[in-house]
């Protein structure tokens, strides 16, 4: 008997539906081309770059395998870069959440005006960070406006201040809280000296100009917050304080997730101000590793070296992935009934 053969299927199913397939292909072509090549190519090459010595005038770059990476984890600006940053995750992160969520539940509570109060809070987001960072410039110098109302507050009440050098001064926080008791923390003891008083101004600039944006986020998450619910704990007896911890606060728990993850890599790749004002000093104190990837790559202060600067961007990015799983791991848990 002669076995009845089957009919092939198509992977599209049919001719018309190969026909829209090849099409939609077609007009996406143009952005997977440039994706292909701009993105991913470039990427996979920088990969190859990091395991060579290249200084952008050579062809082609000289394979050295793991060798930028351990130079990496033993050079003392690169870890000195780390130790800055993790310091302005630490104090950055939390402090322009929190700004946000207090401005963006101030403004959701309708007071008189507060069309007029969100345009002004928003406007530092939109301003660019080359003239926001010339602001601060201006208001930090010695002789700026921030020293000049300390002085005049101060000597309002019969107290003295003493002029800081706001964008020069690497005494460190921990270090400034200690010297009154007597307690001296050697150089070499660096780390533990805490964020400079530069690094502290930088770090408020950051918070003034960030945490607008993520106030507007909020904004938007806060008129999702079904009404019910406050009127219900209304009635209930529960007071302003308990509604926003019991209600608004678990309902932003998502955005709350979104908020910390986009604060915590735009922290860790923080690079305008410090190119524009510091340059990584004083004394290193504000160097990132992204300034100083920058300077390597470029050969800002030396010979170009494309190949130490693609190791520590690779780390980096390791260190973000690894900061941002920890905070989906602990924050996220429980967003899905939200």
């Amino acid at each position: 008997m002669a076995e009845v053969s089957k009919p092939r299927r198509s992977f599209f199913g049919s001719k018309r539906s190969r026909d829209e397939a090849l099409t939609g292909y077609l007009f996406l072509s143009p952005y997977l081309l440039v994706t292909l090549v701009f993105t991913i190519g470039v990427l996979l090459f920088a990969v190859y770059v990091s395991f060579t010595e290249f200084n952008l005038f050579t062809w082609p770059p000289t394979f050295v395998g793991l060798e930028n990476y351990k130079e990496a984890f033993s050079d003392k600006k690169f870890i000195r870069s780390l130790v800055n940053t993790v310091w302005y995750v630490i104090i950055v992160v939390p402090v322009q959440t929190s700004l946000a969520l207090f401005l963006a539940v101030l403004i959701n509570s309708k007071i008189r005006g507060s069309n007029f109060y969100r345009s002004v809070y928003y406007a530092p987001s939109v301003t660019s960070s080359v003239v926001i960072s010339m602001i601060f410039w201006w208001l930090y110098l010695k002789t700026g406006y921030l020293n000049f109302g300390i002085t005049k507050v101060l000597g309002a009440v019969g107290g003295e201040w003493a002029a800081i050098e706001w964008l020069n001064d690497p005494r460190g926080l921990i270090q400034l809280i200690l010297g009154p008791f007597g307690v001296s923390i050697s150089s070499d003891l660096w780390y533990l000296r805490g964020p400079s008083i530069t690094w502290m101004a930088i770090m408020f600039q950051n918070i003034f100009t960030t945490a607008p944006t993520f106030m507007i986020m909020f904004l938007a998450a806060l008129q999702d917050v079904p009404p019910s619910l406050y009127e219900a704990s209304s009635i209930d007896g529960a007071n302003s304080r308990q509604r926003f911890f019991s209600i608004t606060v678990p309902m932003l728990r998502p955005v709350i997730l979104l908020i910390v993850v986009l604060g915590t890599i735009g922290t860790w790749q923080v690079f305008d101000q410090i190119k524009i004002l510091t340059a990584g000093g004083p004394l290193n104190t504000t160097l990132t590793p992204v300034y100083l990837i920058y300077a390597e790559a470029l050969g800002t202060s030396g010979p170009p070296r494309m190949g130490f600067a693609g190791a520590m961007a690779f780390i980096l990015a390791v260190i973000i992935f690894v900061f941002t799983f920890i905070q989906r791991r602990y924050i996220e848990s429980g967003t899905e009934l939200y």
